[in-house]
């Protein structure tokens, strides 16, 4: 038996659209078992899993991590006010030690709140890297392009990119990679584009972008380009399986055919677009087609949490109410686009996502026993509508335990509290 094997005795593992009681045996950094019939001798570690639901860790597959540090900055504005006037002049401010201490700050809200995996577009993306290799988490970074038509700007763009992803793509027990991080169509150029699409084709990573977030973007795109987002993406070539598109509010019914013909995958980031008032994504009409859409809670700076729990919750409300439909995005859904979606639009649906032998040893455990939860009927039910992120008790990421009876196993919570309090009062002190 492996020393560094933990086993999961009797608890109720939620998976898909079902529950059942059992097992699991974890073995280095994969489920090797799961089985109502496993006994204590069976592992090096054993967690008690009575009382508790066991889920896949949650995919949270749009963050900006170190804007924890811009939490409540700037609130109750339009996107665009928000962004030029208040965010933009912040990030100036950035620096490296700022962005580790935001993204620490991350990392720690995440493991708390259930989610193993992210996908995060940012800067200095490798001190992002660092903080996400010592809290054990996995994640996808990018560096965020942004060129406005400026061709050095551009080039410096590539140039740093490519430190990004020789520098850690791969890295952590590959629990880091690395994907291009174009901005948004009217944030970057038509060679910029362009360029990502055909690097992204030769080294084989992967594209975040944001796209179709609010109507004055399409507005925009319509009028340099003559094509609303998605469209003038396609006419690039950038649209591809390989895509990830976070927001897709605002789509023509030409452009969700289109998304869905090129296996594009969304990120639906429900809290921020209600917040900002953005819209809403038609949701529950791309699953129907079969799209993968998945679930992200934005940064923190217009969201104000990385609680994905919550989010479930309100991305299934929206859905409801704004279609009038009871029926729409229902719990079911919901858990999916957190879980399975959230894997399959990282092009991580063999290695994570759901509870199966042989995957990724990424779950959570939830506490049942509280009043909120009582009376305990329909697990499915419960996660998606009466959770929260306060209810997860233990995390684990790549078989190592990152949280147990919420007490944080491998870095110091008030010390990076401390740290990120002190790095955002500093930042705020320069504008």
């Amino acid at each position: 038996m492996e020393s560094n094997s933990i086993l999961i005795k009797n608890t109720l593992i939620l998976d898909s659209n079902k529950s059942e009681k059992s097992s699991i045996l974890i073995e280095n950094d994969k489920i090797s078992e799961i089985s109502p019939d496993l006994v204590s001798q069976d592992a090096h570690k054993v967690i008690d899993g009575e009382g508790k639901l066991l889920i896949p860790g949650l995919v949270n597959t749009h963050t900006h991590l170190s804007m924890t540090l811009l939490r409540g900055l700037a609130d109750d504005l339009p996107l665009d006010n928000w962004l030029n006037e208040h965010i933009w002049p912040m990030e100036a401010h950035l620096n490296g030690d700022y962005c580790y201490a935001g993204a620490l700050l991350a990392c720690v809200e995440m493991i708390k709140s259930g989610t193993t995996t992210f996908n995060d577009m940012y800067f200095f993306m490798d001190d992002v890297a660092r903080a996400v290799d010592e809290t054990g988490l996995r994640g996808v970074l990018s560096h965020g392009m942004i060129d406005l038509g400026d061709e050095e700007k551009r080039k410096a763009e590539f140039k740093e990119t490519h430190r990004i992803i020789e520098k850690c793509h791969e890295t952590a027990e590959g629990r880091i990679t690395v994907a291009f991080g174009p901005h948004s169509p009217y944030t970057c150029s038509r060679e910029l584009l362009e360029g990502v699409r055909k690097e992204a084709d030769k080294y084989g990573n992967r594209i975040h972008i944001h796209v179709a977030e609010t109507e004055h973007e399409v507005q925009q795109v319509l009028e340099a380009h003559g094509k609303r987002p998605f469209e003038y993406l396609d006419e690039i070539g950038l649209l591809g399986e390989d895509l990830l598109a976070a927001h897709a509010v605002h789509l023509s019914p030409g452009e969700i055919n289109m998304v869905k013909d090129r296996g594009v995958k969304l990120s639906h980031n429900t809290a921020s677009n209600m917040k900002l008032a953005s819209g809403v994504s038609p949701v529950d009409e791309m699953l129907k087609k079969g799209i993968c859409v998945s679930l992200g809670t934005d940064g923190a700076a217009s969201n104000n949490n990385l609680d994905l729990l919550e989010e479930m919750k309100l991305a299934a409300l929206l859905q409801k109410v704004h279609n009038m439909d009871p029926t729409y995005l229902d719990a079911a859904q919901t858990f999916e686009m957190a879980t399975a979606n959230g894997a399959a639009a990282l092009g991580m649906h063999d290695e994570i996502g759901t509870i199966e032998v042989g995957k990724k040893a990424d779950m959570v455990l939830l506490d049942i026993k509280a009043p909120h939860l009582t009376p305990f009927r329909h697990p499915m039910s419960h996660l998606v509508y009466s959770a929260s992120g306060s209810d997860v008790n233990t995390t684990i990421c790549n078989g190592k335990v990152l949280m147990e009876n919420k007490k944080l196993a491998i870095v110091p919570e008030a010390q990076i509290i401390e740290m990120a309090q002190n790095a955002a009062e500093d930042m705020l002190s320069k504008s």
